[in-house]
């Protein structure tokens, strides 16, 4: 099961009996995550936020997701693009940043289930950790056809010395055609714009995780220069790196340490997926 998953993980917020806390998802693969308390909201870029909802599905994304919430339970299933193709009948080029409501989707219908499911008449971890354990069990019967070319893919997209297209092509011994429709499919996104979300964001983690860090310490090094990693932060995040550096972080920069000392990676587009 570690091949189709990040992590399976569990945040809990006290924000008091009316307080709200404000935060940045990264970009990363796809997540499924279920709420217990009050509900939050979340939008992405320019499309209308989307709240009310126990259940949420953020496709692959290649920008930051804004969300507010306040106390709160809260299950996070992190797909990685194998897991996606498993557990998912529709492209992951179809979620591409998007968030929806699971129980609204068809082609959710696998991930749907477990929001009904989950949680139980009072809070239980271990309980819920089994339900979600025993739910995808059931569902890994399903083949995927292309599962050695996405494990490939994935393993060539991860490799720190891999910067081009060509290059990862050649490490995933794929044509270049046929590498830019798998990743269409399987990782949502083109070669190219897969390849600098991985190194946009290798330099964003390494500045979260040493606040130590200036910006130019933290840039990675096939940046050309500060001026392009400047305008991939606009990319990816929507604001600047100084508007995000001033901004507070009560979510993600918990979350981002207990990732890398439970995962070895500090947000999931850096996971590197286990297996063959």
């Amino acid at each position: 099961m570690r091949a189709y998953f990040t992590t399976f993980y569990i945040t809990q917020i006290d924000a008091g009996p009316n307080g709200r806390v404000s935060d940045h998802l990264h970009p990363e693969w796809a997540n499924l995550r279920i709420v217990e308390g009050v509900l939050p909201i979340s939008e992405i870029r320019e499309a209308p936020p989307i709240g009310g909802t126990r259940g949420i599905v953020t496709g692959p994304t290649s920008t930051a997701v804004r969300f507010t919430t306040g106390t709160s339970r809260i299950w996070g299933i992190g797909l990685l693009p194998l897991g996606w193709a498993k557990f998912v009948t529709a492209p992951a080029n179809a979620f591409a940043d998007r968030i929806v409501d699971p129980l609204s989707e068809p082609a959710l219908g696998p991930l749907r289930d477990l929001v009904e499911v989950l949680f139980g008449p009072q809070p239980d971890e271990a309980a819920e950790l089994a339900r979600i354990t025993r739910h995808f069990e059931d569902l890994a019967a399903r083949e995927v056809p292309d599962e050695a070319r996405i494990r490939a893919i994935h393993r060539a997209l991860v490799d720190p010395e891999v910067s081009h297209v060509a290059e990862m092509a050649d490490a995933a011994g794929l044509a270049s055609h046929t590498l830019e429709r798998l990743c269409r499919r399987h990782f949502g996104f083109v070669p190219s714009l897969l390849l600098r979300r991985q190194r946009f964001m290798r330099s964003l983690s390494q500045y979260m995780l040493d606040p130590a860090l200036t910006w130019i310490g933290a840039i990675d090094s096939h940046y050309h220069d500060q001026a392009q990693f400047v305008r991939d932060f606009h990319r990816f995040m929507g604001m600047g790196p100084r508007t995000y550096a001033a901004m507070p972080h009560p979510v993600l920069a918990s979350v981002m340490r207990a990732r890398m000392e439970a995962a070895g990676a500090p947000v999931q587009a850096l996971h590197v997926p286990a297996g063959r």
